[in-house]
């Protein structure tokens, strides 16, 4: 019997959160999104997901999948009833990828399962390959397999090795560090699966660029406690790309003005400093419409953070903290260019302050870290709920902003 089944059982659940990784190409360009629903009991441990599948599948009906992957495919853990189409598969625009537990890959009729759900339309993943004859009996079926690039180098190169043999294409799972993911790249992994950006990311020390020290200058202006607002109309003024982006995104469907605006001073009045911030960070990582998922990534954890905290501070480190991962600058160095609030540079040089734990949680939060997350004071349930709800308006702004280039 299942420590779920009956009434009295089912009190025992404390929380379910849900969890979202990117699956990325070697040059970050995402092939998917990952969602893992994790119901935590009383002591606040996981249930195995074979005795919750219920509450999995409940979890599943209530998620926007098109939202969650954007022009993506979505990577869904499996059950007992998506196996078997008892329970049709949740759609995505873009394409649903069933993952296998080992568990699951045990069962006598597996082959003949996994046949039906790729002639249903479905994609196949082997989770948590490890090697074994069930898994193995599969290879040959599947598309993708994935592989924790924490065991060790060996025995990763030996499970990539043995999956594309298969033909599989092979995803390093848990690649959350540097060394995990040049480990998963020295092995052949084809993708990598974890945070879009590392919590430790190797820095440059490069110099910047005068296009990049413009977005910094108009970051510092943002971040002041009192706005000036002709030096910030100075500031895009100067620069061009960042003037297209104003107007282009003054003039979107965004705003739905009823004329256009053709005025920078106007556009910036009107665009509000949020998202002035926001296009600052697009043109420092060069967002483009095919790169939109490093700036949606941006944008989701700045929200988490604002929403977490209720402060447009918090926005702000969210912001600058991928930023620094994502063009490898150190988090100093980015708060003397931008001249930031001393509670903004403690959250990002030492995760301190009234906003650093909020951070923490955070990128505890996206590297799927359960107890990280909680460790920070904050409730694992409360990050996640609020990381799925910036989701719909990170990716409406990142949309948006994602236009031109930076040369």
């Amino acid at each position: 019997m299942s420590v779920l089944d009956g009434r009295n059982s089912a009190a025992r659940v404390s929380e379910i959160t849900v969890l979202r990784q990117p699956v990325v190409h070697p040059d970050r360009a995402v092939y998917g999104y990952a969602v893992r629903v994790v119901v935590l009991d009383g002591a606040g441990a996981p249930f195995p997901e074979h005795q919750v599948e219920h509450l999995i599948e409940a979890e599943y009906a209530k998620l926007d999948f098109a939202m969650l992957a954007g022009d993506r495919a979505i990577l869904l853990r499996a059950t007992n009833r998506l196996l078997t189409g008892d329970l049709a598969t949740p759609t995505s625009p873009h394409g649903v990828v069933l993952e296998l537990s080992p568990l699951l890959a045990q069962r006598a009729d597996a082959r003949l399962l996994v046949d039906a759900a790729r002639e249903r339309g479905a994609r196949i993943a082997l989770a948590d390959y490890s090697g074994s004859s069930s898994q193995d009996e599969l290879l040959p079926q599947v598309d993708l397999v994935k592989v924790d690039v924490a065991r060790g180098p060996d025995r990763v190169s030996e499970l990539v090795s043995r999956a594309h043999a298969a033909g599989a294409t092979v995803i390093g799972e848990r690649a959350d560090n540097r060394e995990r993911i040049r480990l998963g790249q020295q092995a052949g992994v084809d993708l990598l699966q974890g945070p879009m950006f590392q919590r430790h990311p190797e820095t440059t020390g490069r110099d910047f660029s005068a296009g990049e020290l413009q977005c910094l200058e108009l970051m510092q202006l943002l971040s002041a406690e009192s706005i000036d607002q002709a030096a910030v109309v100075r500031v895009v003024s100067s620069d061009p790309e960042l003037a297209i982006r104003v107007l282009h995104l003054v003039n979107s469907s965004v705003y739905a003005l009823r004329r256009e605006i053709d005025s920078v001073h106007q556009a910036v009045v009107l665009v509000g400093p949020q998202q002035l911030a926001a296009l600052a960070m697009a043109s420092l990582i060069d967002a483009r419409p095919t790169t939109v998922g490093a700036l949606w990534a941006t944008l989701t954890r700045a929200l988490t953070c604002r929403s977490l905290t209720g402060e447009d501070a918090a926005y702000t480190v969210g912001l600058l903290s991928a930023v620094a991962s994502q063009l490898g600058i150190s988090t100093a160095d980015l708060v003397s260019r931008t001249g930031v609030s001393s509670d903004v540079a403690r959250a990002l040089n030492e995760q301190t302050g009234p906003y650093g734990p909020t951070l923490a949680a955070v990128l505890a939060h996206e590297e799927n870290d359960v107890e990280g997350v909680r460790a920070t004071g904050l409730e694992p349930f409360d990050v996640a709920h609020a990381y799925l709800a910036a989701v719909p308006e990170a990716l409406a702004t990142a949309t948006s902003l994602a236009v031109g280039s930076r040369s």
